[in-house]
């Protein structure tokens, strides 16, 4: 029962903040297109990001895709943690490694998530794409 509470935490707490960020990325948030001008992706970097994290979200909430939902988090997040790393830094307009710090928790949560997963993706969703099964 433990490992249920803590999968549906994972899934629910990467969702919510990556559906949280939305807001500031659709609406042109000066934090938000400061971020994507510094790393040469604006605007339309920060609307496909923004696209794609609701799509990971929705993915994480609906329980038969949340795998699917936790690959596209991780991949995601590991671009977002890159370039705070190399472009950005880790405090990004004085919101004291804020932005970091949720980065890292979306991470955490989609790699929990597949690793949940990990024996239906290894054993019926890659055998499937492979066409062996």
């Amino acid at each position: 029962m433990p490992k249920n509470i803590a999968y549906t935490i994972a899934r629910f707490l990467a969702a919510v903040i990556m559906l949280q960020t939305l807001y500031f990325k659709f609406t042109g948030s000066p934090e938000s297109m400061y971020i994507f001008e510094k790393c040469g992706m604006e605007p339309e970097g920060r609307w496909a990001v923004g696209v794609c994290e609701l799509i990971a979200s929705i993915l994480l909430i609906v329980p038969a895709t949340a795998w699917l939902g936790g690959v596209l988090g991780v991949g995601l997040m590991t671009g977002a943690i890159g370039l705070h790393l190399t472009e950005l830094g880790i405090e990004v307009m004085d919101d004291g490694g804020y932005l970091f710090f949720l980065a890292v928790v979306v991470l955490v949560c989609s790699v929990y998530v597949i690793f949940v997963n990990r024996n239906t993706i290894f054993e019926e969703i890659i055998p499937k794409i492979l066409g062996k099964k």
